[in-house]
């Protein structure tokens, strides 16, 4: 009623709320982590200021053959075909072609046994961006418990080209697997012993007959001559 009365006191109480109202639009709330270091009273200069470090030559360096590189590891299990037109199967991956290209061969490490080892890419994915590989599992289960992962990767082979490879490095790694993947128990093939010279046996000597002479000699006394009477 006071207020209908006195048309000054309407203007005050007008330009009082409206001054509240800007007063508590602009003023800043903040959150409950933030508490604290907003009510800190502490000049610039006594903030220390983290300086970047040089980054780790795995994390930045172009893939080539020989180096290690620290790559993220996922893993997927759909599909029927890859982008090189082969079909999936155990030991294939996905990568980003602007890094590894199709048909590239990389050794995988820091994983568990079951894991590490030789993989080709032969895939490629809209979701495979970057210094990541995307690995193929039969078992979609195992692909999800898989997660995402940080790996050690070898570049053995860039690419199909032979030449942009570490030839000494792949030809001791498959013989390695090739060792790995032979059954314990199969024999290793017998040797057989040289065969010994043959020697030809020397021919018996032939024993010597002496003929008997034509004429036998006698020891016989001579004949007197006989005397016609």
């Amino acid at each position: 009623m006071l207020l209908t009365r006195s048309l000054r006191r309407r203007i005050v109480v007008a330009v009082g709320a409206a001054l509240g109202f800007v007063l508590l639009y602009e003023s800043p709330i903040f959150d409950s982590q933030y508490i604290p270091s907003a009510f800190r009273r502490t000049s610039r200069a006594e903030t220390p200021v983290m300086q970047p470090g040089a980054p780790d030559p795995q994390d930045v360096a172009s893939p080539a053959p020989g180096l290690r590189l620290r790559f993220r590891a996922t893993a997927y299990c759909k599909g029927t075909t890859t982008a090189s037109g082969a079909g999936i199967q155990t030991g294939i991956a996905a990568a980003d072609p602007d890094l590894l290209p199709v048909g590239s061969v990389i050794r995988v490490e820091g994983l568990s046994a079951r894991y590490n080892g030789i993989y080709t890419i032969l895939d490629t994915g809209p979701r495979v961006q970057g210094r990541q590989i995307d690995i193929y599992m039969w078992s979609c289960n195992e692909a999800l418990a898989f997660g995402r992962r940080t790996i050690s990767l070898q570049v053995m082979r860039l690419g199909w080209n032979p030449r942009i490879s570490t030839p000494e490095r792949v030809g001791s790694e498959f013989r390695k697997r090739e060792a790995e993947m032979a059954p314990a128990d199969k024999p290793a093939p017998k040797q057989e012993p040289a065969a010994a010279p043959q020697v030809a046996p020397e021919a018996a000597p032939t024993p010597q007959t002496q003929l008997p002479s034509a004429t036998p000699q006698t020891n016989a006394a001579p004949v007197p001559p006989t005397t016609q009477r």
